[in-house]
């Protein structure tokens, strides 16, 4: 795990300056605090940061090949290197180290840009071809690895792990994106195709990008796509035994390090699962730990105890307060761009216990997008079913009346929150699914927006991109297309970046068994019955793992991390509250209604609505606006 950046001239292979490059990477210090290194050639420069892993003594970087004509920064792991390498070498390719980076260079050397499609890892990586005067920029099958990239003035393209290692490079021009200000506020983060900062992208899940001296930049080409539009004809017994063998294999690949290991315990299906099979493929104890805390509706440290001691782990427990809102400034400053997705600070956390005794750790993320565990895949596929039983001329003016008229009631549990549902009910299945995953609906960001601002964004809904994704996937059935739509827009946008940045905070390096690219693949040929099955998400994969976990494990109904943000801002951060409404940099941009945001703050401190989720948007996107604009 390491941080990478560079600088790419596209006219004319004009001078790098290494300092530049420096001051790039030095941006990001906790994303490699055993390493850095900066190569410069003509027209080129490339920053590496490291965190051993790997060949610790010979896997420096940046790395080339002996004659000097490819060079490569690296950002990640290859899980299967050593099987590549074997086969390099029976072509007659000759290794000066035993690091993963080293197959990078002579797989391209051998097989192109193909070489891409025989590494099975998480990476972000970018290799400088002299002879093809050439610099390649590549990103894993599922986005675990970020990679941001802008065109600049003078003619060059630069790249970073993180958007401040751009930011860094006096030539970045800082203006926000306002159609990234709607994306946000619909999502409660930046989706990859977006960004804060106008001109800067990132490169998608399983994309490349390939720029030539003297050619436009063109648009990047997609390696990979997960397909759902095949359905597995294997009995149930066979499908169980494969995906035990997948799981197994993912979770070997993973623990191969020369550094200390081991893994987040939440006590949920997913780590739990990974724990288990760590545990049989290890021959010591596996470290784990588990984040508790102090208000027992919230913790989940007695799920994660029994299956510590069920096999036999190193555990450490660490109870803190959900009150941990004293971390809003670290997360600013780790996300770069507004991040509301709450459960950062506990997976900081988690994270920061973790680094006192390992530098890996596995975790169970990705498990409820390739196995549709999460409750909205259930609600959606309900809401199907109701659509496909009424025809459209009646659904549409029954529920959207309906809907119109209900009373709104945030505070109701989910099946008493009628009106969103009669509203989603009215729509088409694709608008209902963009709906749920959405943080602050429309028609309250329309609200919410000055004029002005409504005007500038005029034509751009966050919601289209859901809606197109599910609309073009590769799929056969709603279930398919809503996962579909996660995977390529949610995972990495909101889970993966969540992780990524909160382990890379503390130099910890965070890897995901469950989002093996053959493992999702497998779950994307499931019949629906086997990954849904009456109210239980993950069917098939709670089933295969009956023989190694409780069923009061495999079957309890999934927590997550919760922190109390409605109550933080009648308490701790009321004032933080009320100061987004009037003399915070958000108020002084005129996005914004401020009379709306002064209701919000006001309605929430009395308890007439529950807006809490909304503040901490607000507060978030206040913090990152004086970060990247100097708005403070």
């Amino acid at each position: 795990m390491c941080g990478i950046a560079g600088i790419f001239h596209i006219e004319t292979a004009k001078p790098v300056d290494p300092a530049r490059v420096r001051l790039m990477i030095d941006a990001m210090p906790h994303r490699g605090p055993d390493g850095v290194g900066v190569w410069t050639a003509p027209g080129v420069g490339l920053g590496h940061l490291r965190l051993s892993i790997i060949d610790i003594g010979g896997g420096a970087q940046p790395m080339l090949t002996e004659d000097g004509s490819l060079a490569v920064v690296f950002n990640g792991e290859i899980y299967n290197f050593a099987e590549v390498r074997a086969e390099l070498e029976a072509k007659g390719h000759v290794f000066r180290t035993h690091s993963d980076t080293e197959v990078i260079l002579h797989g391209y050397r051998q097989w192109g840009e193909a070489c891409v499609e025989r590494f099975n890892g998480m990476f972000a990586f970018a290799l400088f071809d002299a002879r093809a005067q050439a610099i390649w920029l590549v990103r894993d099958r599922l986005g675990v690895k970020p990679l941001h990239y802008a065109s600049l003035p003078d003619g060059s393209v630069i790249f970073a792990s993180e958007l401040k290692g751009l930011l860094a490079h006096p030539l970045l021009r800082r203006a926000p994106d306002l159609t990234a200000v709607e994306d946000y506020m619909a999502y409660g983060y930046v989706p990859d195709d977006a960004c804060l900062v106008a001109g800067v992208k990132k490169l998608g899940a399983g994309e490349t990008l390939r720029l030539v001296r003297g050619r436009p930049v063109l648009a990047p080409t997609r390696y990979w796509d997960v397909s759902f539009a095949d359905r597995t004809t294997k009995k149930a017994e066979a499908l169980e035994e494969e995906l035990v063998a997948l799981m197994r294999q993912a979770v070997r690949s993973r623990m191969v390090a020369d550094v200390p290991l081991g893994a987040f315990l939440s006590g949920g299906v997913d780590s739990s699962s990974v724990v288990a099979l760590m545990a049989e493929a290890s021959n010591k104890a596996v470290k784990t730990c588990t984040i508790g805390f102090d208000v027992a509706a919230l913790d989940e440290t007695a799920y994660a105890d029994r299956i510590a001691r069920r096999f036999a782990t190193d555990h450490r427990t660490r109870i803190v307060s959900p009150d941990d809102y004293a971390l809003i400034d670290t997360l600013a400053h780790h996300f770069d761009e507004p991040f509301a997705d709450a459960s950062a600070l506990p997976t900081y956390r988690v994270c920061e216990l973790a680094r006192e005794q390992v530098t890996v750790a596995l975790s169970g993320d990705g498990a409820d997008e390739a196995f549709a565990g999460y409750r909205r895949h259930r609600f959606q596929m309900q809401g199907e079913r109701i659509r496909g039983l009424i025809p459209a001329s009646v659904r549409q003016p029954l529920f959207g009346t309906l809907g119109r008229f209900y009373p709104k009631a945030d505070w109701a549990p989910r099946g008493l929150r009628a009106k969103s549902t009669f509203l989603e009910l009215a729509g088409s299945g694709e608008e209902a699914y963009a709906a749920s995953v959405g943080v602050t609906p429309y028609a309250l960001r329309q609200r919410l927006f000055s004029a002005e601002m409504r005007g500038h964004i005029a034509g751009h809904r966050a919601e289209d991109r859901y809606v197109k994704a599910m609309r073009d996937a590769p799929a056969r059935d709603p279930l398919d297309r809503a996962q579909y739509a996660d995977l390529r827009i949610w995972l990495p946008g909101d889970i993966l970046t969540k992780t990524d940045r909160m382990s890379m905070a503390v130099s910890l390096e965070a890897r995901e068994p469950l989002l093996d690219h053959r493992l999702v693949e497998f779950a994307a040929r499931l019949p629906v019955s086997q990954r849904i099955r009456g109210n239980s998400g993950k069917y098939l994969m709670k089933k295969s793992m009956e023989a190694f976990l409780p069923q009061d494990i495999l079957y309890r109904q999934k927590m997550g991390f919760v922190t109390p943000i409605s109550d933080w801002f009648r308490g701790p951060l009321a004032g933080e509250a009320a100061g987004v409404a009037g003399g915070s940099a958000l108020a002084r941009t005129e996005w914004f209604d401020t009379k709306m945001l002064a209701k919000v703050a006001a309605d929430h401190k009395s308890g007439l609505a529950d807006h809490g989720r909304l503040l901490w948007q607000l507060l978030m996107l206040d913090k990152s606006l004086g970060r990247l604009f100097g708005l403070d």
